[in-house]
């Protein structure tokens, strides 16, 4: 089979899985009367054979499936909970073709860079796996290894799944709103960064510098020298699962307060370091034999602009407080308006949401239900919200379940409010400090020099009566396309009316020239109307499309 057929026959296959489940409320969002009530509404459709379906078409739709776990506003909870569970532990390829490419990314066998390799793998996912080695200098390391060939497979399901989305995004209702397109395309950006080592290696780096404050977590150091794009060596390192820790070692180390120090250390990431590490599940956290925390497997980190990430705090810091206009408005300011957005249900909605997540205390409260359920009334009310707020509902809850396997009687409500405090007196600290007040004072003297003379030219201008407002690029515009169509239609017509009109007159003209029994002539240009009259008509169905909804993005 060629590669175009293979390739279109990926594609097919991938269709009838999306058609499979379309009907059983995939991909299509959430009324806003559910989520209201707080109850999932009745699905059709079996969640363990849609996940079991999405492993079987392989790697990238493992990953596809845990991106659309972040996703409450398409997939309805039962599916979500089935994804939550998707299983990237697959079998192990040979350790020769392990083996190989270590060699072809670092030049050297690995026999020449290791005293020790492990041939069997302490683990294997569906883009990597990891296998324990000594170094010369006697320190144990774990090496990550791409799995051989698994870049080719992934960019071809990528585009295959952009071509689809496309199509979506113009043929359907729900594709308009939240436009699959970009989703997927930020998916690949995430999918394709977490395939580069060198991207990960950065990302321990990065997070160990930031989790110095905090000494209860340990981030393995990457090791430069035998790393590259495909290749990742790192400190090697050893202890419990967090949801596996027995009674004894709880009795020997108290564990409580790594819970606390977890969730300050990521809220940190977040709101002051702008860093999401999207996939803090139990399984990337080892409580280790000295009684720390040690964090590993941070391919997955999405980096938030300094705006979005004022925005994200802000809305943190009101639903707390429970301000939830204040809530909803941080929220719509870092969204996209779509034509039919209900501001007004919006406001309302929301803001009884975080009345009910401020009224309740203890463990019956979840930050990251809450965040999910405002994503889930922002589709519902015609409002698209950014990828970062999804992100970082899921972020929270699997941090939420790492908490209460560390500390089960841990408040994390009154946690988050406690550190939001702590962070909002850290900016506060920082707008005030001597360089940040010196640059603001200059801003202002500059904008003090310049006004009077700016404002004087005005004035000038004005009383010259030579005063000019400036439109540039209306020329270029899709209105004066628009605008050109519907002038060349008009005159079109004309032309068609008058060789109509001249046909119909020459008609009754007695000439020699004859064609079917009629004026040559007349019969000529009756021909040539209709000609241009069927032209007309095929351009306006297969060319003319509806505007596209209007969307509104936040102010910046």
């Amino acid at each position: 089979m060629s590669e175009s057929q293979s390739g279109l026959a990926r594609t097919a296959r991938i269709l009838r899985f999306l058609l499979k489940y379309r009907g059983a409320g995939v991909f299509t969002g959430l009324d806003l009367d559910s989520v209201s009530d707080g109850e999932a509404p009745a699905i059709s459709g079996k969640p363990e054979e849609f996940v079991d379906d999405l492993e079987a078409l392989g790697p990238t739709f493992i990953k596809f499936g845990q991106a659309l776990s972040t996703r409450p506003d398409l997939v309805p909870p039962a599916y979500l909970a089935a994804l939550e569970r998707t299983q990237d532990d697959i079998a192990p390829v040979s350790a020769g073709q392990i083996r190989a490419v270590i060699e072809s990314e670092l030049g050297v066998r690995p026999s020449h860079l290791f005293e020790t390799f492990d041939d069997t793998p302490l683990g294997s996912a569906s883009l990597a796996q990891v296998h324990r080695a000594t170094l010369r200098d006697g320190r144990a390391v774990a090496v990550k290894v791409q799995r051989p060939n698994i870049s080719d497979v992934i960019h071809n399901d990528l585009d295959a799944l952009a071509a689809i989305a496309s199509r979506a995004d113009i043929a359907t209702k729900v594709g308009r709103r939240v436009h699959f397109a970009d989703w997927v395309h930020e998916f690949r950006k995430a999918l394709l960064a977490e395939m580069d080592y060198v991207c990960e290696a950065e990302n321990l780096c990065r997070f160990r510098t930031h989790f110095r404050e905090y000494p209860e977590i340990v981030v393995p150091a990457p090791l430069w020298d035998f790393s590259s794009r495909r290749v990742l060596t790192m400190e090697l390192v050893s202890g419990h699962k967090v949801t596996e820790v027995g009674g004894l070692f709880r009795t020997e180390h108290d564990i409580r307060h790594l819970a606390e120090a977890l969730l300050r250390g990521y809220l940190d990431q977040v709101l002051v370091h702008g860093d999401i590490h999207a996939d803090p599940h139990p399984g990337n956290l080892l409580v280790m034999d000295d009684g720390r925390l040690a964090l590993f497997d941070l391919g997955m980190v999405v980096h938030v602009p300094p705006r979005q990430r004022d925005r994200l705090f802000r809305l943190l810091f009101a639903a707390v407080e429970g301000r939830g206009e204040d809530a909803a408005r941080e929220a719509i300011g870092m969204s996209t308006r779509l034509e039919d957005f209900e501001e007004e249900r919006y406001l309302r909605e929301v803001g009884q949401l975080v009345a009910r997540y401020a009224a309740h205390q203890g463990q019956s409260t979840s930050e990251s239900r809450l965040l999910f359920d405002i994503v889930r009334i922002s589709t519902a009310c015609g409002l698209r919200s950014p990828s970062e707020l999804s992100l970082l509902g899921k972020t929270l809850a699997h941090l939420e379940t790492v908490c209460r396997a560390l500390d089960p009687r841990m408040d994390m409500k009154r946690v988050v409010d406690r550190h939001l405090d702590s962070v909002m007196g850290d900016r506060l600290r920082r707008s005030l400090s001597p360089h940040r007040v010196a640059s603001e004072i200059m801003e202002l003297q500059a904008l003090a020099r310049e006004a009077p003379r700016k404002l004087s030219d005005m004035l000038s201008l004005l009383a010259d009566n030579r005063l000019q407002i400036r439109v540039t690029g209306l020329e270029e515009s899709r209105l004066m396309e628009n605008l050109q169509k519907i002038a060349n239609r008009i005159t079109t017509g004309l032309i068609i009316a008058a060789l109509i009109v001249a046909a119909a007159m020459m008609m009754r003209i007695e000439t020699k020239a004859q064609l079917f029994g009629y004026p040559a002539l007349a019969l000529v240009m009756f021909l040539i109307a209709a000609a241009l009259g069927i032209g007309v008509v095929v351009s306006a169905l297969l060319r003319d499309r509806k505007a596209r909804p209007r969307e509104e993005s936040g102010p910046r």
